[in-house]
Formats: C-alpha cells, structure tokens, sequence
C-alpha cells in the first residue's frame, strides 16, 4: 500500500497556502468511501492532514477550501475556531486543545504531489481535487 497516487502539481499550491481534496479510497474490506483531505505548502515542506476537526469530526473549511486562518499562520476550524500547527496538526487553541489532526503521508515523485499509505480509487472522467 505504498502506491503513490499523484493529486495535483507541487505548483498547483503557491507557498504558504492550502488546497483541498475530495478523494475515494478503498478501505481493507473493499467498500469504497470518501476521503477528505488538505494539503499544506509552507517553504518547502508539504503536509497533508485529513479534513476532520478531532473536536467534532467535522470539515475544517470555514469557506470552500479556505483552511487557513486570516493571519495565514494556522490551520482552523470554520465550526469552531480551533486553531493547528501548520507543521504538526496539533491543536494550540479551542475545544480540542492538546488534540491533533490525522497526518496524511505525502511525497513528490517527479514534481506531483503524492499521497501514500492508502489505495485511492481512480477515476479519470472526473476532478477530484476542490479548488
């Protein structure tokens, strides 16, 4: 389950922004289901979370992919106001202090964002990613 899937070009995120991700993966038991993500560009490091507040289990946008507070320094929660750590997903302020948000696996393979540790599945007719 190493498999990278690419999802979009390092070029696609512009430095300190984020983008999201609307993929499907394939759990152990086959069944198919959708899988969330954001993906962080800061310098140049990359970091990919799962778009889920641990407060809540809710999406994280607090408009359509718009995950990052108006200072631009911090990863929030629209329900909530909670703020993360860009570079860890922990949870430094709101109800879930001392939380963190599920780390995505990332790595780039010929200019392509990759996420690994999953099996996606693929489909070709459609964008997956949200703007």
């Amino acid at each position: 389950m190493d498999t990278p899937y690419a999802i979009c070009t390092v070029g696609d995120i512009r430095n300190r922004r984020s983008k999201g991700f609307h993929l499907l993966r394939r759990d152990s038991d086959g069944s198919e289901k959708p899988w969330h993500i954001l993906v962080v560009r800061w310098d140049r490091k990359l970091y990919g979370y799962v778009n889920r507040c641990p407060h809540q289990g809710v999406n994280l946008d607090w408009e359509a992919g718009q995950f990052l507070d108006p200072n631009g320094t911090h990863l929030i929660c629209g329900k909530h106001g909670a703020r993360f750590e860009v570079t860890t997903g922990a949870c430094v302020e709101g109800p879930c202090l001392n939380a963190g948000l599920e780390p995505v696996r990332l790595s780039v393979v010929d200019g392509d964002i990759c996420v690994k540790g999953v099996e996606l599945v693929e489909d070709e007719t459609s964008d997956q990613s949200a703007a």
